[in-house]
């Protein structure tokens, strides 16, 4: 009979070292924006859930929006200049050079026709050289005028020369390095979600100043609630991540699951004496468990759990 009692109360010890003491733990995504500026909106409130991509709060950013106006602007401008370089003179513009070679092709004939009338003068002796060369220059001028608006209207229907694209591609790539930096100035001055979360805290109130890389918003993600337990040594060679755990804490109506992800590979001493039952001092180790975001959403950071290790059927 005391074989079967001492029996039954070292079946129990065993039980009750399947269940550890622990904790709730969560890490923080703390919102900021790497600009400075006044808060202008805080959309959200402590306690509130947010799903991925909502608007948390905005800094004042008349100037930066200005900015973002002017270089979409400024874009524009350049690609139109670029394109104008490869379309050449418009329609109008070539009838133009048109219409002043053919004065200019007019002015030469008559300029012409006078050089050889005054060069038969002067083979009889009835004009000076003087009015000879005079009309020689009055004729090489008008064929020099005709000849440049001859290679005007050649050259009216092609583009821009080669060196003035590549300068107009650089000033439409340089204009749009600036846009994108406009716009990042914007984007950074309304900060979103990155994902779904409990809003944990706000840190300031609209109106304040907030310093660049200053949190104004904490979220706690459902993927990063995760819960913290101590095992002694005798426990933790046999532990690997991937084990299942079961947790519990006063008053649930139910178990939760979770798995190892983390064993710590440093000893330390018995964890705080507000999550242990008793103040034996003996040396475990911290593991960490993830639990399935739809399920860590009831759990609580710094809430005191009990932790039992599935039994594995492999």
């Amino acid at each position: 009979m005391l074989f079967c009692v001492l029996f039954v109360v070292a079946g129990c010890t065993t039980d009750l070292q399947d269940s550890y003491q622990g904790y709730v733990e969560g890490e923080y995504q703390l919102i900021s924006s790497p600009l400075a500026g006044q808060l202008k909106i805080l959309s959200v409130s402590r306690g509130a859930t947010v799903a991925a991509g909502v608007s948390l709060f905005t800094l004042e950013h008349q100037s930066e929006a200005a900015v973002l106006s002017e270089a979409e602007q400024a874009v524009q401008r350049a690609e139109n200049k670029l394109a104008d370089l490869g379309k050449g003179l418009r329609p109008s513009e070539i009838a133009s050079v048109k219409a002043r070679l053919a004065q200019a092709e007019a002015a030469v004939n008559l300029a012409s026709r006078e050089f050889k009338r005054r060069e038969k003068l002067f083979q009889e002796n009835t004009i000076s050289r003087e009015e000879l060369d005079r009309a020689r220059k009055e004729m090489e001028s008008s064929q020099a005028v005709a000849a440049q608006l001859t290679a005007e209207v050649k050259t009216a229907g092609l583009g821009a020369r080669a060196d003035e694209i590549l300068a107009a591609r650089a000033d439409v790539k340089a204009a749009g390095d600036r846009l994108e930096q406009a716009r990042w100035r914007v984007e950074q001055k309304i900060q979103k979600a990155p994902e779904a979360g409990y809003v944990f805290d706000t840190f300031y109130v609209a109106g304040e100043f907030v310093p660049a890389g200053y949190p104004v918003v904490s979220i706690l993600p459902p993927g990063n609630i995760k819960v913290r337990f101590f095992v002694p040594e005798t426990v933790v060679g046999s532990l690997a991540a991937g084990r299942q755990i079961s947790v519990a804490f006063d008053g649930a109506a139910r178990n939760y699951q979770g798995t190892i992800s983390y064993i710590s590979p440093q000893a330390e001493y018995t964890p705080p004496v507000i999550y242990s039952r008793d103040a034996r001092t003996k040396l475990v180790f911290m593991i960490e468990a993830q639990i399935a975001p739809d399920q860590a959403v009831e759990l609580h950071p710094g809430q005191p759990v009990d932790v039992r290790l599935e039994v594995s059927h492999g």
